[in-house]
Order: C-alpha cells, then structure tokens, then sequence
C-alpha cells in the first residue's frame, strides 16, 4: 500500500488541474448562458450540468466510449501520441467533466446578478467591451465565481467513479484519495482508509466553509 500522502498531492494535482481546466471553461459558457436570450439556452443549461446528476459510472462509460482508444477523440489522440486513458491526465478529465457544472450555475447566476446600470456606465466611459468584462463584469462576479471553483474542487477531490474508470487504480500513477480508500478498504487495511477518509473530509469541509462566507445568501446550485 502507497504512503497516504502519495494519493493525497495526486489529487490535490488532478483537483487542481481540473478546477483550473474549469474555470476558464465556467465562466465563458456561464456570460455567455447569462447574455443568450433564447428559448434553446434553459435546454443547453441542462445538457451541460447533466455530469451533476449523471450516475458516476455512467459518465465513466461515456468519458472510455469517447477518449478511449478506439474512441472519436481518443483515437485522434493516440495517433498523436498521447493517452489519457490510465493516466493521470485522464483523471483531470473525469474530475473536469464532473465538476464542471458547479462552475457554470455559479458563474452564470453571478453575471446574472450584475446589475446592467454598472456595465452602461463602463461604456459611457469609453470601455471596450473586453476592458469592461475584465475591468467591471468579473470583478462583480468573482466571490460567486470563486464559490463555485472552490466547490468544483472540492468534488472533484472527491471524485471516484468516473476517474476509476477512465484512470483506473494505479499506486503512485493515477490512485487518488477516493480510489486509494477504496483499494484499503477492499485490502482490509482499516488504519490507512481511516486516515484517507479524515484528511479528505477535513479538506472537503474547509472548503465548503471558505464557499459559504463567501456567497452565504444565494445557493450556488441554482440560477436566476
């Protein structure tokens, strides 16, 4: 059995990649959610956070169907010589899609919350429409914007069925916290899964509480 900190910095890399990956993807399919006026955009909104609801192993057999090696973008991939399946890059992408909809509902429900008169008054001073998001929208929107990325974190910390199957249990490689409980639970060592069990939800709970100072009055998982 690997040391317990060996899981521990995978999956603070693996959790820190994928909330990285998401972010950057939250918030530009979260402004452009809150600015799309259609019918079609409450459909698109529920497509995307079907990775919430999604039975994990589920959304593991869609990650292996699509990044697989015979898969659409998993065959591209090997012929360029990368894999992601047994990887730990495969891990930041099952972490990714996982948490991935606790960024969007943040982001798109903070730039709803902004209010238009702040934006107007951005371009009667002359801003452009990239030095107003960046000088005006995301400032009003950050604390719900870092709310969500600290709870897509926290679950893809978490995150265990979809990472097995596309990363599968790798000692040292690709065995996160969640998996590497798992494998002592079934090898029976009882100390080193209380051990993974306690450093996970003392991070997990951090984290939660750090998310609710800093949007405690809306709930992050819906949107206006």
């Amino acid at each position: 059995m690997e040391p317990a900190w060996t899981p521990l910095l995978l999956s603070l890399k693996v959790a820190g990649w994928a909330t990285a990956l998401d972010l950057v993807l939250g918030v530009a399919v979260g402004l452009a959610l809150a600015r799309w006026r259609s019918g079609a955009r409450d459909i698109v909104d529920s497509l995307l956070t079907l990775p919430l609801v999604m039975p994990p192993t589920v959304l593991g057999y869609y990650l292996l169907v699509l990044l697989g090696r015979r898969g659409v973008v998993g065959g591209q991939l090997e012929s360029l010589g990368i894999h992601l399946v047994f990887s730990w890059q495969g891990a930041v992408v099952a972490a990714m899609v996982a948490a991935f909809p606790l960024v969007l509902k943040s982001a798109r429900a903070a730039f709803e919350a902004v209010e238009p008169q702040f934006e107007q008054a951005g371009r009667t001073l002359g801003l452009g429409e990239t030095a107003l998001f960046f000088r005006v929208t995301l400032p009003l929107a950050a604390r719900g914007i870092l709310a969500g990325a600290l709870l897509a974190f926290a679950r893809a910390l978490g995150e265990f069925g979809a990472t097995l199957m596309i990363a599968g249990n790798l000692p040292g490689r690709t065995q996160t916290l969640s998996v590497a409980v798992y494998a002592a639970v079934q090898a029976g060592d009882d100390a080193t899964a209380n051990t993974l069990v306690l450093v996970t939800s003392v991070v997990c709970v951090a984290v939660l509480l750090i998310a609710g100072r800093l949007v405690p009055q809306h709930s992050l998982l819906t949107s206006r």
